[in-house]
């Protein structure tokens, strides 16, 4: 049993508090003002208007003193919260005996791949070998890498909205706009295939069942009909839920039958757990909602938490393709990133995995507040998700479903910003707010920061 006051011990406990007359406040601003001087803004979050002085769980505090609840998680990255307890007794164990190895063996690394061995879900579980690197694109340009060499096929199938990474190979699997303008000619032999997104199907169905037996047919059809150009297909990858194009969770039944279509055509099934790992949805990995086993899985953000920490797992037959030395990534499971890492895992799973039951079971109290709110907020068009990551659809119009533009999402943000909690959006249109808080977050400042964005959107004159 996880103690709410236990947990409100690992942050700051007097957010949300604005000491300035806006944010950002002076200091942000002149930090704001310098940093394109000197670093590159095609990061994801340069313009963002918050400064990151100090960070304490769920809290964090910019360089002006204003204190603010964080449902971002860093990008669902911190699923313990920053700084806590253990791990910076564990960095602070580790530095003083070994931090980098190589791409040598060291102790700690081969701890961690066996402890990330006994996490994975069926199919992979104590029957798979693991790649480290140091992020989430990493990974996913190792797996498209391997994918070739194991099938020795060169397509591979992904879905609309996908996330998979930046880098040139990943990056053809991405789909946003902004980060593939002017940015081509990607990899070839990358096809895209419908994701199931109820709110807006592409097929104009009216229920997530409709939707997605409509998704899963039309990947039927590609992979396993002639004459659709998709005859040599190596893997599908694919988000058990899907996050920067919109927070979309289907039923267990899609991810099913894209399994059986992969498995009938030949193909590897891809988990990306980049995301949607780490206890994040109510489970340690997303893809175990639905019971399938995935052929390979990649992982990020939250199993490193506090420092850089990713990699590829593959099942034990299909590792042993891939060639000694072939790979090399000087920097993968540094000392102090093993030692975080399976601090972080243990912290998620002790007490027969307390703080993820915790998560599945507060996401759908947090869901049912913003649904409730949603009967007198007109501009919230759909709540979705699973755990802590919660997808709120904001539209001007309910009828119409137009989305909220640049403008509003910014007054939303700069609304909550100015109360003290820092969301950041995502979607297909930009126009989804995000609820991806650590898992550690008390439950006082999850109502918190859920009731102030309901004032924040109900005060909004559209």
């Amino acid at each position: 049993m996880i103690k709410e006051s236990d947990l409100e011990k690992l942050s700051y406990p007097d957010a949300p508090k604005i000491i300035t007359e806006s944010v950002p406040g002076p200091e942000s601003l002149k930090q704001l003002g310098e940093a394109p001087e000197f670093e590159s803004m095609a990061r994801g979050a340069g313009r963002f208007p918050v400064v990151y002085d100090e960070g304490f769980g769920a809290t964090v505090k910019d360089p002006d003193g204003n204190l603010y609840i964080d449902i971002t998680a860093g990008v669902a990255v911190n699923s313990v919260g920053r700084l806590h307890p253990r791990v910076v007794e564990a960095i602070h164990k580790q530095t003083g005996k070994l931090m980098h190895s190589s791409d040598c063996s060291s102790s700690l690394r081969l701890d961690l791949a066996k402890k990330i061995s006994g996490i994975m879900p069926a199919g992979l579980k104590d029957n798979c070998i693991t790649f480290f690197t140091q992020s989430g694109s990493s990974a996913l340009e190792s797996a498209i890498k391997f994918v070739r060499k194991i099938t020795g096929r060169s397509q591979i199938v992904a879905f609309h909205g996908a996330y998979h990474g930046v880098h040139c190979g990943c990056g053809s699997l991405t789909t946003g706009d902004q980060y593939r303008k002017d940015f081509g000619p990607f990899i070839p032999g990358v096809i895209h295939a419908p994701y199931p997104y109820a709110y807006r199907c592409c097929f104009g169905t009216k229920s997530q069942e409709q939707c997605e037996d409509m998704c899963a047919n039309y990947l039927e059809y590609l992979l396993n009909t002639p004459y659709t150009g998709v005859d040599d297909v190596g893997a599908v990858i694919i988000e058990a839920q899907q996050g920067e194009g919109g927070y979309l969770a289907p039923n267990p039944e899609f991810l099913q039958r894209v399994k059986a279509s992969c498995e009938k055509h030949g193909a590897l099934f891809i988990a990306d757990e980049v995301q949607s790992g780490a206890g994040r949805s109510g489970k340690m990995w997303a893809i175990e909602h639905s019971g399938v086993e995935p052929d390979i899985l990649t992982f990020g953000k939250g199993i490193g938490g506090d420092v850089p920490m990713a990699g590829v797992t593959l099942r034990k037959d299909l590792a042993e393709k891939i060639e000694d030395g072939s790979q090399p990534n000087t920097f993968a499971a540094n000392g102090i990133s093993a030692a975080v890492s399976m601090t972080n895992i243990d912290i998620l799973t002790e007490n027969d995995n307390a703080l993820i039951k915790r998560v599945a079971e507060l996401g759908e109290l947090i869901k049912d507040r913003l649904k409730e709110g949603a009967q007198k907020i007109k501009c919230i068009g759909d709540v979705r998700g699973r755990g802590f990551m919660i997808g709120i659809e904001l539209v001007k119009d309910r009828e119409t479903k137009e989305p909220f533009d640049a403008d509003l999402m910014g007054q939303v943000i700069m609304g909550m910003l100015n109360k003290g909690v820092i969301l950041v959006p995502c979607g297909r249109y930009g126009n989804v707010i995000r609820f991806m808080p650590s898992l550690t977050t008390p439950k006082k400042y999850l109502d918190k920061a859920s009731d102030l964005l309901l004032e924040v959107l109900e005060s909004l004159d559209i």
